[in-house]
């Protein structure tokens, strides 16, 4: 019975745990992020951005070789823009994966990518963030591209 009042404060501080606001602050940003590339906003997408951040992608070229690609971030942002409207692009999100360590933060999402609906390919997306002035920033972001082992 002495052990009871311990047990239940072990759990309530798991379940806070588990439940951080700054998770869920994150994943907002994210999601927003998505919100404002989909909308192709770029006055949006470079204000959840810390300046020129850093953007990488993984890829296996024809003859089997790995390729990282790195990105300028506003030239990433005038391609967004530059997307005819009669075009579509959703880069569909399947999950999150979100660890916070006070002001850093690690978003780990794997996706689907479909253009003019159509499949086009699958990867995960990891975003590093900063926090500050209570608002999340996104430093960098890599992510892998690839067409086989897709759930499409």
């Amino acid at each position: 019975m002495k052990r009871l009042p311990l047990i239940c404060t072990l759990i309530l501080v798991s379940i806070s745990n588990a439940q951080n606001p700054e998770t869920e602050n994150v994943k907002a940003t994210i999601i927003e992020f998505f919100d404002a590339f989909h909308k192709q906003d770029t006055t949006a997408l470079k204000a959840m951005a810390k300046g020129n951040i850093k953007m990488q992608s993984i890829s296996v070229n024809k003859e089997g070789k790995t390729v990282l690609k790195e990105d300028d971030f506003y030239q990433f942002v005038k391609n967004i823009a530059s997307i005819p409207k009669d075009r579509t692009f959703e880069e569909r999100l399947l999950e999150f994966n979100i660890q916070v360590d006070g002001n850093m933060a690690n978003a780990w999402t794997p996706y689907e990518f479909w253009y003019n609906g159509n499949f086009s390919h699958c990867g995960v997306n990891s975003f590093q963030l900063i926090k500050e002035d209570d608002n999340w920033k996104i430093i960098y972001l890599v992510d892998t591209r690839r067409r086989q082992g897709c759930q499409e």
